[in-house]
């Protein structure tokens, strides 16, 4: 599949340096996977099925369309790089659609041209499957992820008796979240945690002769530490947005400039919290499950607003973030991160009650 990228992306590259049209999907099939399985050099990819080739191109066109979509201003959100090529140590996929797979009686998945595979199942399907990505990770593990229709109330949860059952979540580096009562939910760090373990392994691979056996074995070393260091990270990710979902009726949330975070002096830091994972992990889960979410401006002055008499007396700029507890003139002690849980669940309400503005 990286392969027919690679010769997808480069066919591509030439004809614009070249300011030749644009090849479509259509044409790029019959050179790059028709008449190229005629050659010596690509007469291996027969042995491949051609489902998950043509869905390579079809990926490949897509990524150039999201791409000049973006460039124009139709796509919404940050803007989108140009498709590249892929590399052999990355991680590969293969999507087959449902005439390129079967799911057998024993609980095993056969694949066009490769077979029975033996899986270890994570979980029961709430439905037939309509396609199935092989994935190989750069540690060398194989997954399979399986796209699947379920109706849009499966995961609705009951309403909590509590009505006041809502929480602000104030999110922040010293603590990764503070959440309604002062609770607090501690930062884990753990690329923290690995880094040294990290350093140590990548201070060996560079030593190695690179496309040396042993050099394989060095990078593989490398990605095990990120792998788990990635894996541990979305696993608690998930626990935590599960407990605050399940808890929760109402979840209200600052919309935090994550991109720009992940710039900072605190960048590293911010990466390692993936507060921009946690944000949309939240959202996606609560409108899953039927809790009220709601996204508070990231202009909001939620730290430096008074929770008792509503002024503007809290620390401010860089020196106010040394500031974690402050007394008002009013007389209110504040601890900073719970006064601001409260001010960003007063205003998630408010929000809420206004509705969406009018278009």
């Amino acid at each position: 599949m990286r392969t027919v990228w690679n010769d997808a992306v480069a066919a591509r590259k030439h004809a614009h340096a070249s300011g030749l049209p644009y090849p479509t999907t259509a044409v790029l099939d019959k050179v790059l996977i028709t008449e190229a399985k005629r050659t010596k050099e690509r007469s291996w990819l027969a042995e491949v099925s051609t489902v998950p080739l043509q869905q390579v191109l079809r990926d490949c066109h897509m990524a150039y369309q999201n791409f000049f979509d973006s460039l124009s201003g139709k796509r919404r959100g940050p803007r989108i790089g140009l498709p590249g090529f892929k590399r052999r140590t990355g991680t590969q996929a293969a999507r087959f659609t449902r005439r390129g797979f079967a799911l057998r009686p024993n609980g095993r998945l056969y694949v066009a041209k490769v077979g029975e595979l033996k899986v270890a199942w994570s979980r029961k399907l709430p439905a037939d499957p309509s396609s199935v990505t092989v994935i190989r990770t750069p540690t060398g593990k194989y997954y399979a992820s399986f796209v699947v229709t379920v109706d849009d109330d499966a995961e609705v949860l009951e309403p909590l008796s509590d009505l006041e059952a809502e929480t602000g979540i104030d999110m922040g580096l010293k603590a990764f979240a503070v959440l309604r009562g002062g609770k607090v939910i501690d930062n884990p760090r753990f690329f923290k945690r690995l880094e040294r373990k990290l350093k140590k392994v990548q201070r060996a691979f560079s030593r190695k002769v690179k496309g040396s056996a042993n050099w394989a074995k060095a990078r593989v070393k490398v990605a095990r530490v990120h792998e788990q260091v990635r894996h541990k990270r979305s696993d608690w990710i998930d626990k935590q947005v599960a407990t605050i979902v399940a808890e929760n009726q109402g979840i209200y949330v600052e919309n935090l400039n994550v991109r720009g975070l992940a710039r900072g002096r605190a960048a590293k830091s911010w990466h390692d919290a993936a507060a921009g994972m946690f944000l949309t992990r939240l959202e996606s889960k609560a409108a899953r499950a039927g809790r009220t979410f709601a996204m508070v401006d990231r202009n909001f002055p939620s730290t430096q607003l008074c929770s008792a008499c509503g002024t503007l007396t809290g620390p401010k700029g860089l020196a106010g973030l040394e500031v974690r507890r402050w007394t008002c003139p009013c007389g209110a002690r504040h601890d900073r991160d719970a006064n601001a849980e409260i001010n960003i669940r007063r205003e998630g309400r408010r929000l809420v009650a206004e509705g969406p503005p009018d278009t």
